[in-house]
């Protein structure tokens, strides 16, 4: 695979971006196993940066308040689970609570900065392949990624997809689908990294595909840079 790169030395990054609700969390993780490979979810971390300014009673609407409780939290990614100062909080990052805020936290420039800088860690630790999953992964965080798709889907279909869960915590489908819209209208107009396909992505809209035929793209693109690369 020389020359097939997409981090530092010899890391290869697939770089996993797109809309909230696309898919990308499940479709990730199905490449990174068909691939034998570790996967990395970017967003995790935000979540676990914003459980520890809610645990922190910590202002959320704060740059410096969130900057000193990022600064102090130990974030690490082990064995698919997000870990905070050591513990699991893979279910207590998405709590509505967590949900409600997130954007508004991951949108402060120099937290962006900090939690980057231990995402990049987090993969050159691992080296080889590595699937990683988010929101700026092929523009900021990987831009050199070997391989960069966008996934996106109707607004009713992100939805759905998200409405089980919803349910659960009272929101009907009519809320989800507002605050898909609203997170991604955030997202896309932060300062700070803001939510959009890489020149260089391919834009694959999942609204209709199922995730098998989504995970077989990402897996062709993979082999046909592989073989480019080995040329």
């Amino acid at each position: 695979m020389a020359g097939f790169r997409g981090g530092t030395g010899g890391t290869v990054v697939v770089a996993v971006d797109g809309l909230a609700g696309a898919g990308k969390s499940t479709v990730a993780r199905a490449v990174a196993a068909a691939l034998g490979c570790p996967y990395l979810d970017t967003g995790a971390f935000y979540r676990a940066v914003t459980l520890a300014v809610v645990r922190a009673g910590a202002d959320a609407a704060s740059e410096q308040a969130v900057l000193q409780v990022t600064a102090a939290a130990c974030l690490d990614y082990a064995a698919g689970a997000m870990l905070l100062d050591g513990e699991d909080v893979s279910e207590a990052v998405r709590t509505p609570e967590v949900g409600a805020l997130v954007s508004a936290v991951s949108a402060f420039p120099e937290v962006r900065r900090l939690v980057v800088e231990r995402q990049r860690d987090w993969v050159e630790e691992h080296g080889g392949r590595v699937v990683v999953e988010g929101r700026d992964i092929g523009t900021v965080v990987f831009p050199e990624a070997a391989v960069k798709v966008f996934l996106t889907a109707s607004a009713a279909a992100r939805a759905r997809r998200r409405v089980a869960d919803a349910e659960a915590a009272g929101q009907t489908l009519q809320d989800v689908e507002d605050h898909l819209r609203a997170r991604d209208h955030a997202d896309s107009t932060r300062a700070a990294s803001p939510l959009r396909s890489a020149a260089d992505a391919v834009t694959i809209d999942t609204t209709d595909l199922t995730v098998a035929q989504v995970v077989a793209v990402i897996l062709g693109l993979i082999a046909e840079a592989e073989g480019d690369a080995g040329r």
